[in-house]
């Protein structure tokens, strides 16, 4: 009887090698609008669950952009930063037609790790939608790996958002 190899898994992202030089965070939310439109919904016009993946990538991309870090510059100099870790919770439906503020900070950098929390409420901060954390790595898109440590302008950048 042979035995059966289970197959390879990543490493948690606890495994990946990091610059311990640099340890940042900030405790300002960036608040990002969104409105549920009928693109966004299920046939009962509530927000199907990835839409809310997408407004939480918009208000990313939008605070580095709001530091100075234009996403489509990282890609130029071939920096890539992948979600490797998500956790949602859902609190409530948003509805078609609803407002909301999609916030978020950067909560740490450990090395290459950059961990990000998310509030979805309503404008009124009454509501609570969701809550969650994303983790990104940076990643040399050239070589496909796991780079030793940020650019040094997006640590510039990253540590004038931790002040």
């Amino acid at each position: 009887m042979s035995e059966q190899t289970p197959p390879p898994q990543l490493s948690p992202t606890t495994a990946l090698a990091t610059d311990q030089g640099l340890r940042a965070s900030t405790e300002t939310w960036f608040e990002y609008p969104i409105r549920v439109q009928p693109h966004h919904t299920d046939y009962e016009g509530v927000a199907w669950h990835g839409t809310y993946l997408t407004w939480m990538e918009e208000a990313r991309v939008e605070c580095l952009r709001s530091m100075g870090i234009n996403y489509a510059d990282l890609v130029k100099i071939g920096c890539v930063l992948p979600v490797v870790e998500l956790s949602l919770r859902y609190h409530r439906p948003l509805k078609l037609g609803e407002q909301a503020i999609v916030k978020t900070r950067m909560d740490e950098i450990a090395g290459v790790r950059i961990h990000w929390d998310y509030k979805i409420q309503s404008s009124d901060d009454q509501q609570l939608y969701l809550t969650g954390r994303v983790t990104l790595v940076a990643i040399d898109s050239e070589k496909g790996k796991v780079m030793r440590q940020l650019p040094p302008a997006v640590k510039e950048a990253l540590m004038k958002l931790s002040r």
